[in-house]
């Protein structure tokens, strides 16, 4: 990071440092972007930094290209650095999101309200929070199940051998987590889209040796069929295996329209309940 001169300001002493070129430095893949970054730290506290990108950022996805982010509020905090993981809080507010020239498009438009956090904790574990509010869908499935209504989502989990998950790059960390034994406990997860919901009550989750999710979770579905349906639609799903998942859906389905199942990730296939679904993501 190109940083100006750290001019100590304030009656509490405090360092206050600017960037308006900034290079996020991972050793396999430099990336170089134009950006306005103010950081800050108190002198009786130097090793906790605080940072804002007033005319937003950019973000490289490892395998979707390059994402500029613009918004309202865009701050973060940054401590224990040598921590594994660091003590690190993100908050963007009013937010959009724009892929830039040859990126995969992105899932959302704007956001109310984006949170991330993660916490070193005991055992070699770490700590992932991240929330989204008000989100607008930018199109393809997602947005055929949210309808024009917002989305949400939180995810919560605790994942293991956290030192390991290191390297020169993303891929070759991800793999060392993996190799490691590194698993996700998935303590709360909720994606919503408009009336639509999934959530994953309790669950593992791990990278297979071909870089794919893998792993199972413990999920409830509200309006699942008429979701699967909308998946059929935009071509996520084709209509012969939507329409298989909706009827193991509907022969659980509660009054209240929600049902219990369960989605496995495992060998390359996702499954939902007996019915195989799809592919696993790609991780890395």
């Amino acid at each position: 990071v190109a940083f100006g001169p750290p001019p100590i300001t304030g009656p509490t002493l405090s360092v206050t440092r600017t960037a308006s070129s900034v290079f996020l430095f991972w050793p396999s893949s430099a990336r170089g972007f134009d950006l306005y970054l103010s950081a800050e730290a108190y002198l009786h506290s130097a090793g906790h930094w605080v940072m804002a990108a007033p005319d937003g950022l950019t973000l490289a996805r490892p395998l979707a290209g390059r994402l500029t982010v613009r918004g309202e509020v865009l701050r973060a905090s940054l401590s224990q650095a040598t921590s594994h993981p660091p003590r690190f809080s993100f908050e963007g507010l009013k937010l959009t999101f724009a892929p830039q020239a040859g990126a995969q498009a992105f899932p959302l438009v704007t956001a109310d309200r984006l949170e991330f956090h993660t916490r070193p904790g005991p055992d070699d574990q770490g700590a992932i929070l991240a929330k989204l509010d008000g989100g607008q869908a930018s199109g393809g499935a997602l947005s055929a199940i949210a309808g024009g209504k917002p989305v949400s989502l939180i995810f919560d989990g605790l994942y293991s051998q956290a030192k390991a998950l290191s390297g020169s790059g993303w891929a070759e960390a991800a793999r060392a987590w993996s190799r490691a034994g590194g698993q996700v406990q998935v303590r709360q997860a909720r994606l919503a889209a408009g009336s639509a919901a999934i959530n994953a009550e309790a669950g593992s989750l791990k990278i297979d040796a071909d870089g794919r999710l893998a792993g199972n979770l413990d999920i409830s579905l509200q309006e699942g069929p008429r979701a699967l349906a909308a998946l059929a639609t935009t071509g996520a799903l084709d209509s012969t295996t939507a329409d298989a998942a909706a009827a193991v859906v509907l022969a659980r389905q509660t009054p209240q329209g929600s049902a219990r199942a369960s989605l496995i990730f495992q060998a390359g296939r996702m499954t939902l309940g007996p019915v195989a679904v799809g592919t696993p993501p790609r991780l890395y």
